[in-house]
């Protein structure tokens, strides 16, 4: 391997560079002399903590080699320079994550509630434009996590673990923010809102249904079901990082895997009703079809969901030369997306097959 420049700014003094070394006699004048091997080692005088003075000459070499493979890796890109921010950051203060943990938080990312409506959209578009429509959605949903999983280090030496740095880094630093911070912002106070009413109505109907007509006396209002939810949101939130709550990512994994099964075997195993009909339902003019249809798409496209966290998950990975964040990332998604695609296309056939347009 050629010897690398950054050796030598190191070095103090510099030795200099002649094709025969010299040495000066007691006289003052300078004799050619052959260099030896010890005046090779100790010409290398590194004063960095990795090569100190003390080494012996055994030992200098070796750190010489050390420090031309650190070099190397930095050239290469792999050997990320940490931002100094992610430390203690929540979502990137942990770097210990795995493909278990890809997994399990984008399945639980991935299916939401918004899974329990396709069998309304199927009854608007009908089975060939419904399948069809659900099968791009999801083909198009793989194809951009894949993309977002391979620019997370597509720049050598950076990480890029949020959209807003993403955009900053496609359309430059000021009109990348202004492009990002607007729908980053809009998307997530609508998630936020969207889950707090239906996590609100949810406790409060499991709460009606667990205790009975024995807490029927004062029981709590709709509003303040829903700042309990937002209170359990704000403790939820003390953990330290986004890889503390695997175990719960699990646990809503399996429980979307659980409610979607039950819905579609549920509905299945019942009788169907006597005037079933699966035509798209008729409307009267052509501007109400239309929006029908529009609407339809959209809930297509709104019963998929989970991008917001791909890049906050692949930043709590390790990434090293040997070992880049993104296969892990990718292997756990293929997981996570293979269970997706068996939540989602049964409830929207198998609910569309029991119910139809009715």
């Amino acid at each position: 391997m050629e010897e690398r420049p950054e050796t030598e700014l190191i070095s103090i003094p510099a030795t200099p560079r002649v094709s025969t070394p010299e040495i000066q006699t007691p006289s003052g004048q300078r004799s050619p002399r052959p260099a030896s091997k010890e005046t090779k080692s100790s010409a290398w005088t590194p004063t960095s903590f990795i090569s100190p003075r003390f080494l012996s000459p055994i030992g200098t070499p070796m750190k010489r080699v050390l420090i031309n493979m650190k070099g190397y890796l930095e050239e290469v890109g792999h050997l990320t320079k940490l931002n100094p921010q992610d430390a203690w950051l929540p979502i990137t203060e942990s770097r210990n994550g795995n493909a278990h943990y890809a997994a399990f938080h984008n399945l639980n990312a991935g299916v939401g509630f918004q899974a329990l409506v396709l069998p309304v959209a199927f009854a608007f578009l009908g089975w060939s434009w419904g399948i069809l429509a659900l099968t791009i959605a999801y083909c198009w949903q793989l194809y951009t996590l894949w993309i977002l999983v391979q620019l997370h280090e597509a720049v050598p030496g950076k990480r890029y673990n949020r959209y807003v740095e993403l955009a900053q880094a496609a359309f430059g630093e000021r009109l990348g923010v202004w492009l990002a911070l607007f729908p980053t912002v809009y998307l997530s106070a609508g998630t936020a809102t969207a889950l707090i009413l239906i996590g609100g109505e949810t406790m409060k109907l499991f709460f009606q249904i667990v205790c009975g007509p024995l807490c029927t006396s004062n029981p709590l209002t709709t509003v303040e079901w829903y700042l309990v939810f937002t209170s359990l949101c704000i403790v939820l939130s003390q953990l330290p990082n986004l890889n503390s709550i695997a175990g719960l990512s699990l646990v809503g994994a399996v429980t979307a895997i659980t409610y979607s099964t039950m819905v579609w075997v549920l509905s299945v195993s019942q009788e169907r009703p006597p005037m079933i009909s699966y035509e798209p339902l008729s409307l009267p003019s052509s501007a109400a079809a239309f929006f029908s249809v529009m609407n339809a798409l959209g809930i297509v496209a709104f019963a998929f969901r989970g991008h917001n966290l791909v890049l906050e998950i692949q930043a709590t990975m390790p990434s090293t030369f040997k070992h880049p964040a993104h296969v892990p990332m990718w292997r756990g998604a293929k997981v996570a997306y293979f269970f997706i695609a068996m939540c989602l296309f049964p409830v929207a056939i198998g609910g569309f097959w029991a119910y139809g347009n009715l």
